[in-house]
């Protein structure tokens, strides 16, 4: 996500005692980023959404929250705008430069007591943390991936969930990324082969060995047992890129974005799901006037990130055995590539 110049990734972590939760923010550099979201779930849990249709007011954003605690969660968003209040960031509303009202967009997955206590979910403070997290990251700092952020408590079905990224750049230089929130009860895995299923988009796939297929499989069922049904299916994402586009463009980027999704977690956009696709644009870069079609190498470019993205998240997630319930996790049960 942070080879899109100017934009930082901050993260608020609890694990232990109860917890296993946290608040993922993304910051856009001061000015704001041209935003827009699409929801496909059924079940989303959300804030601000209705500010970044194109056809209202406002254009750009400071920051983007994604968060554990299901609509509870939501409450972490506030702590970044006072955050951003206090640096005078947000839309102009007085006369004053302080008299700011920052639009900050959030989204939540549910992973309430997966860490034992269900009410040990994220607020206001966790907000703070993870925005001030952004703001003191160097310049192009990678990203931490796996359990971390509002990725802590996710799992997809009995398999441990986690944060991920990923990043291009086209033929026209422009960069394109995503991060990605992986919580879904639906699968990510091919159930015949053990493959995941957003691998089998990136070219040539190493088949893990029946044998450990079988044994994966039947740890998989032995903790679903012990967790009982999933419990929601949400998949989070910001796609980003330094292109220069309208909120009508980014909101299509966001749309393209969920394709992205479907290639890697089955099923999805479900009535219970909370599918949502936040798109930043920077404007750094103008799109090729003389190319019609170069928004098109961005959508695609968009939806492909999110599939990489997912994977990784799944790939670097670690093992979870605690009081909330147990899942193993992808690279414990079939080995790394």
């Amino acid at each position: 996500m942070t080879d899109v110049a100017g934009l930082r990734v901050g993260h608020a972590t609890r694990r232990g005692e109860g917890w296993l939760t946290g608040t993922t923010v993304v910051l856009a550099p001061e000015g704001g980023a041209v935003a827009a979201v699409d929801v496909r779930g059924g079940g989303p849990g959300t804030k601000e959404t209705d500010a970044l249709d194109p056809r209202n007011l406002v254009r750009t954003v400071e920051a983007v929250v994604l968060s554990g605690g299901s609509a509870y969660g939501l409450d972490a968003a506030s702590g970044v705008m006072a955050w951003l209040e206090e640096r005078g960031r947000g839309v102009r509303v007085g006369p004053d430069p302080t008299h700011v009202v920052p639009v900050v967009p959030a989204a939540c997955v549910f992973d309430l007591g997966r860490g034992g206590d269900f009410r040990a979910r994220p607020d206001a403070a966790t907000g703070r943390a993870a925005v001030a997290a952004a703001a003191a990251s160097e310049p192009g700092a990678p990203v931490q991936e796996g359990c971390v952020g509002a990725g802590t408590g996710a799992a997809v079905g009995a398999l441990k969930g986690g944060v991920g990224t990923a990043s291009t750049v086209l033929g026209s230089g422009v960069t394109v990324a995503a991060l990605v929130v992986a919580n879904a009860s639906g699968s990510v895995i091919d159930p015949e082969t053990g493959v995941l299923y957003g691998e089998l988009f990136q070219g040539r796939v190493e088949y893990p060995d029946p044998r450990t297929h079988r044994a994966a499989r039947a740890r998989l069922a032995e903790c679903a047992e012990r967790n009982g049904p999933p419990s929601l299916n949400t998949t989070l994402a910001v796609v980003a890129t330094d292109a220069d586009l309208s909120k009508a463009q980014a909101q299509k980027l966001a749309g393209t974005a969920h394709d992205g999704i479907a290639r890697a977690v089955r099923p999805v956009h479900l009535l219970n799901d909370g599918d949502t696709v936040f798109a930043l644009a920077t404007g750094a870069r103008p799109l090729d006037a003389g190319r019609p079609l170069a928004l098109n190498t961005v959508l695609a470019a968009g939806a492909d990130v999110v599939t990489r993205a997912i994977v990784r998240a799944v790939r670097a997630a670690d093992p979870v055995d605690g009081p909330g319930g147990a899942w193993p996790a992808y690279e414990e049960l079939y080995g790394s590539r």
